[in-house]
């Protein structure tokens, strides 16, 4: 038996070490004694959403992420905004599970830390509540000028966001142990 509750992040950038899976890796961190956090890493290797290939046998890359969400005791979805919208990668992940269930009350978290990324965590958060994962205003979080808040190591250095994601992550843990 696991002591830890399991944390699925999914990191909508694909770029090698991007600020959003630094804030990933940062949250892990604070959370090690509470949560396993197991970063998914395969997004960029889904095929292309087909509806004709979301049937009884859909490939085995989508069935694997699938099971890795139904697995998770708590979902965190962080990602940057492009062109003021979401990721192509992370619309395409979500849309391969969008006639399944496994976002059907999956308590989630939202962040969305980009340049402005208003459009995108708005469009995020429609799209979390269509397929009814369980999400609060307090565990969603919007960080305009990600880049700006980390300093030359690749630490979070912004105390507003760290206030800001120690407030998310309470609210996560909150929403997650209910």
């Amino acid at each position: 038996m696991r002591n830890n509750k399991k944390i699925l992040a999914v990191i909508g950038s694909t770029r090698a070490n991007s600020s959003n899976l630094k804030l990933v890796q940062h949250f892990a961190s604070l959370t090690k004694d509470v949560y396993e956090t197991v970063i998914f890493e395969g997004i960029s290797g889904l095929p292309h959403f087909n509806p004709d290939l979301d049937n009884e046998n859909p490939p085995t890359a989508v069935v694997e992420f699938r099971q890795l969400i139904a697995d998770a005791d708590g979902l965190l979805i962080c990602t940057p905004e492009y062109v003021f919208s979401l990721p192509g990668s992370l619309k395409n992940a979500i849309e391969w599970c969008v006639s399944t269930t496994v976002f059907s009350q999956k308590p989630i978290g939202l962040i969305t830390a980009s340049a402005s990324g208003e459009k995108g965590h708005e469009e995020l958060q429609l799209i979390m509540k269509t397929v009814e994962a369980k999400f609060t205003e307090d565990t969603t979080l919007l960080i305009s000028g990600i880049k700006g808040k980390f300093n030359q190591e690749g630490t979070l250095s912004d105390n507003i966001t760290i206030q800001q994601l120690n407030s998310f992550i309470l609210a996560f843990k909150k929403l997650v142990n209910n």
